[in-house]
């Protein structure tokens, strides 16, 4: 099976799914949607039916509105797009990545100090 790489409108559909934790009709996924972006009916039916496709996500079709659901948990898709960005942006450098997350001036000390504690821990988990 293929890593998943949603594109960015289906990646707004799974954290619709994921988020809600059950499986969604695509009126229920659309009505959450237009909360963020004004988007028509039949756009997320064609995207709901292209990401079944794709086996991004599963149907039940066992009620006359269908159910759709995510396949993949949140984390691991996260981690399927995060180390193709890796791969991509920075020639699969754990350390390029970083050092430009940190040189943009974006983290918190508090988000900092919760990074060196993670770098920490890998350190200990590689040591055992």
């Amino acid at each position: 099976m293929n890593e998943p790489q949603p594109t960015e409108g289906e990646l707004a559909i799974l954290r619709i799914l994921w988020r809600r934790g059950e499986p969604a009709t695509v009126r229920e996924v659309h009505d959450e949607l237009l909360q963020v972006k004004d988007t028509a009916y039949t756009t997320v039916l064609k995207m709901l039916t292209i990401m079944a496709e794709k086996a991004l996500v599963g149907r039940d079709e066992s009620e006359r509105s269908h159910r759709y659901f995510a396949l993949y948990s949140e984390p691991l898709v996260e981690t399927s797009m995060l180390k193709n960005f890796l791969r991509n942006a920075f020639s699969g450098s754990a350390y390029k990545l970083v050092q430009r997350a940190i040189d943009t001036d974006t983290a918190s000390d508090e988000e900092l100090d919760a990074i060196g504690k993670l770098i920490a821990d890998a350190k200990q988990r590689r040591m055992k």
